[in-house]
């Protein structure tokens, strides 16, 4: 037998999935729900919700933010985009995506526009004038014979596949293409083709093997069949651009349904300019991804290099300037991402924060500048028991904190400080199912579905309940304890001491701790300072905590340390 006096003082680990019960010293805790874990490793009860307005099922959100004084929040529904300044729907446009798009729909900004991607949709463009929003659809820089700069694809279904051109009888500007193989049908119409230098666009489909098309110019036959011909890489027979970013002033389209490994980048400056030309350094980039293995682009970064996260591994473009002439691009790691919904990574202390494809793993995408290459740690490996079909993530860089929400409506909670090396997980949990988050400026975004209505709310340090009218309670237990390396197999606790901050309300194992009366005062923040409670009992199953600290009632609670007092037997 032996006497113990335990404290633990900081929670830096947060909570810990029972595979590391077993291990001593570990700064972490079996239940951590609904607080925070601050810098110092304390633990702090979280914000309640403030409630905004009712908003659509399945919608999204989408931070906009131009200037400090200009900051929008997107709410993203079926064919409909909702503007809210200041938490105030101000502007509703018209939008063309289905309800079931929505969790495939990338977007990036630059200056005061939004450029919108999905496979299936020509890209849009969501742009703030001085007085209004409007949404027009994503063009190609146009020249003056009318052909424009979209880039170009040879695709392979059609590699083998020569064609003839022959004169047609509506004027000069049009021909017949007549193929050696079946190759037409309806959905080519409006298709742009590269073929004898020269653009043309399909206008009518009269057999599987003849087609009429136009161009903007008068044209010469060319001699024999032509084997030499390119198809517009963006169409909707071959899909639009899964991905975008911007990376040192171009714009980067990432990957299509046909050409999933494929990344382009505009010519510097002029966004809507996919020309490579002749290769000149401010001319457009087009790059695939060479493997053995089948890459589908999940998404792309612009970071300290072009970062391309695929369905297997992760890639870097890592040129500083990047031109057509110097294009150093390798795969560093075989982690993979998700490619069945958008989970935009995170960027958090200078790294990039994304979901594997198992959705197990958050992985943090470092680089290791000695050996100029990436590492992807993964910063769950204490809390996979956590980590459960996450379905949207955002990162509050003011509050230092991740939030990732699962299809079980509830949300895993990183608090990470790397300056005092604090990695804690934690669980958010309310009177419904969280289904989505995002981050505009300091505030913490979610969409709530209570009951069968779906709302927009956001954390608010001056709410204590969420959304008004719902109670949430606060969680935090210990860890099965470990003596001199040893799991002991009875235990006796005498007293349960705390350390506590602003406090209003605690139980310890469900008994009250008393807080003197005049804390309870609004005007008083709360109790500070070191309170006990008596808890003479005998612990059998040492696997259960031997304490928890907790309460249902709707106060501010912040837990500087535990004590616990008592005897064990090994």
């Amino acid at each position: 037998m032996g006497n113990f006096l335990q404290t633990q003082n900081i929670f830096s680990c947060g909570e810990v999935a029972p595979d590391f019960y077993a291990i001593n010293n570990m700064h972490g805790v079996s239940k951590l729900e609904n607080m925070n874990v601050l810098q110092s490793g304390a633990l702090k009860r979280r914000n309640g919700l403030k409630s905004i307005e009712a908003v659509s099922n399945n919608a999204i959100l989408v931070p906009f933010i131009i200037s400090e004084s200009e900051k929008y929040l997107l709410v993203i529904s079926r064919q409909a985009i909702s503007v809210y300044q200041n938490d105030v729907k101000i502007k509703t446009l018209i939008a063309p995506w289905e309800t079931t798009d929505l969790k495939n729909l990338q977007y990036a900004q630059r200056f005061n526009s939004l450029f919108f991607v999905h496979p299936d949709y020509q890209p849009r463009v969501l742009t703030k004038t001085d007085t209004d929003f409007s949404l027009t659809n994503f063009s190609f820089y146009a020249n003056q014979d009318s052909s424009i700069n979209i880039p170009f694809s040879r695709f392979n279904d059609t590699e083998n596949i020569t064609i003839t051109i022959t004169t047609s009888s509506i004027d000069n500007n049009h021909a017949t293409f007549t193929t050696d193989q079946d190759m037409w049908s309806i959905d080519w119409v409006g298709i742009r083709l590269f073929v004898d230098n020269k653009q043309w666009i399909v206008e009518s489909v009269q057999t599987s093997r003849v087609a009429t098309v136009y161009t903007y110019s008068p044209y010469t036959l060319p001699a024999q069949p032509l084997k030499d011909w390119k198809e517009a890489s963006f169409s909707n027979k071959r899909g639009w651009p899964i991905s975008v970013s911007f990376h040192q002033n171009r714009l980067v389209f990432g990957g299509t349904t046909s050409l999933p490994n494929s990344v382009w980048l505009s010519k510097t400056s002029q966004y809507n300019n996919f020309d490579v030309g002749t290769g000149l350094d401010d001319e457009a980039i087009f790059v695939s991804l060479l493997s053995a293995q089948h890459h589908q682009i999940s998404t792309v970064i612009s970071s300290d290099n072009l970062q391309i996260l695929t369905s297997v591994g992760e890639w870097a473009i890592s040129n500083t300037p990047l031109t057509p002439s110097n294009v150093n691009i390798k795969q560093h790691t075989s982690v993979g991402s998700v490619v069945t919904r958008y989970l935009p990574p995170q960027q958090i202390e200078g790294s990039t924060v994304f979901i594997s494809k198992s959705g197990k793993d958050i992985r943090e995408l470092d680089m290791d500048v000695l050996n100029q290459t990436y590492n992807a740690t993964d910063l769950c490996c204490y809390a996979k028991h956590m980590m459960d079909n996450p379905i949207s993530i955002a990162y509050n860089s003011t509050e230092h904190r991740l939030y990732v929400v699962m299809s079980d409506g509830y949300m895993a909670v990183l608090n990470k400080y790397a300056n005092t090396e604090i990695a804690a997980w934690g669980t958010y949990k309310t009177d419904g199912s969280f289904k989505y988050v995002a981050v505009l400026g300091d505030s913490t975004y979610v969409i709530v579905k209570r009951e069968n209505t779906c709302y927009l709310e956001k954390f608010d340090s001056s709410c204590l309940q969420d959304a008004t009218t719902f109670d949430f309670s606060y969680c935090v237990s210990a860890l099965p304890m470990i003596v001199n390396n040893h799991p002991p197999r009875k235990i006796r606790t005498h007293k349960i001491s705390l350390r506590l901050k602003d406090t209003k309300t605690v139980f310890v194992n469900g008994n009250r701790v008393v807080i003197p009366n005049d804390n309870y005062d609004i005007s008083n923040s709360g109790y500070t300072g070191d309170l006990s409670i008596n808890l003479l009992g005998i612990h059998f199953d040492v696997m259960q905590p031997l304490w928890s600290v907790s309460s249902d009632e709707q106060l501010p609670a912040t837990i500087l340390s535990v004590t616990t007092d008592g005897w064990y037997l090994i």
